[in-house]
């Protein structure tokens, strides 16, 4: 596990600092939770999450789902909404060679694009949104 860390964000970039314990992020970046309705349209919006790029999951509507990635469907039984909200932040703290972006990361990237650089690809209220969502994601009663 990692060590207490406490991230080198800082407010004035636009990113507001939180704590690692272990594997996961245990409070909220906004301190309140998110709404999975709008959590859900970044998950499958293809040109702000990307999460169906490398992901598939229990959305039927959306067509050529990725497989590079684990699926969603029951991400909620399997993971927390602490070590959901790490995950989306920024992977690299649990396996720096991860493709997963860092949704919440400034620091340590390269090759950001223009309209990138010097922000966040999401919002702190858009990660508790997407981990509000991927919360409601549960396996069905009797399975693992």
């Amino acid at each position: 596990m990692l060590a207490l860390a406490l991230a080198t964000a800082r407010a004035e970039e636009g990113v507001v600092s939180f704590t690692i314990v272990g594997d996961a992020i245990p409070a909220s970046l906004t301190g309140a939770s998110g709404d999975p309705n709008r959590g859900r349209a970044i998950v499958t919006d293809r040109t702000r999450g990307l999460c169906l790029l490398c992901h598939g999951g229990p959305f039927p509507e959306e067509r050529f789902q990725g497989n590079l990635a684990p699926d969603l469907a029951g991400i909620g039984t399997r993971r927390s909404p602490a070590q959901l909200r790490l995950r989306l932040v920024d992977g690299r703290a649990l396996n720096p060679d991860t493709i997963m972006p860092s949704y919440y990361s400034l620091t340590g990237l390269t090759r950001v694009g223009r309209v990138w650089q010097g922000r966040p690809i999401l919002s702190a209220a858009e990660i508790e949104d997407v981990v509000a969502f991927l919360a409601t994601l549960r396996e069905p009663e009797g399975r693992p």
